[in-house]
């Protein structure tokens, strides 16, 4: 079953690399959607229905936490995993990410056996039945 993602960063180039490594790692992608910080990912998502949101932390406009509360604050969105993919290393940060309801982070580099072990762990595909591998060897 293909799911609905949406990629927020402030980067062009870091979306990019994040779809491309949903694509290696063999994760199963419908609609791709991308936005530059939460209050795009906010407008997209009043329009469009995704499963499973990769968001950075910092960015202008609305950042990652910001990004968190207003998910938790609407009720359609409320459940929608969302999994950070950032540079952020300070434990204190990450624990309030997850206290506001992140399913999980990824840190920055990263590797696609990582985004994939993640997202198989937080939409339940279990072990032994994950999607196609990848070269554990790449760093994005």
């Amino acid at each position: 079953m293909p799911y609905n993602v949406l990629i927020v960063d402030d980067s062009k180039s870091m979306r990019q690399v994040i779809r491309k490594v949903l694509g290696l790692s063999g994760f199963m992608v419908g609609d791709c959607l991308e936005a530059s910080n939460g209050q795009e990912a906010l407008d997209l998502l009043e329009n469009n229905w995704v499963d499973l949101i990769l968001s950075d932390v910092h960015m202008p406009v609305m950042d990652g936490f910001g990004l968190l509360r207003a998910l938790r604050e609407n009720q359609e969105w409320h459940d929608t995993p969302v999994v950070l993919i950032t540079t952020e290393s300070n434990e204190d940060r990450i624990q309030e990410a997850m206290s506001l309801g992140a399913k999980g982070y990824i840190r920055k580099p990263f590797r696609a056996e990582s985004i994939r072990m993640h997202l198989n762990q937080i939409l339940g595909v279990e072990e032994g039945h994950e999607l196609p591998g990848t070269d554990d060897e790449s760093d994005f």
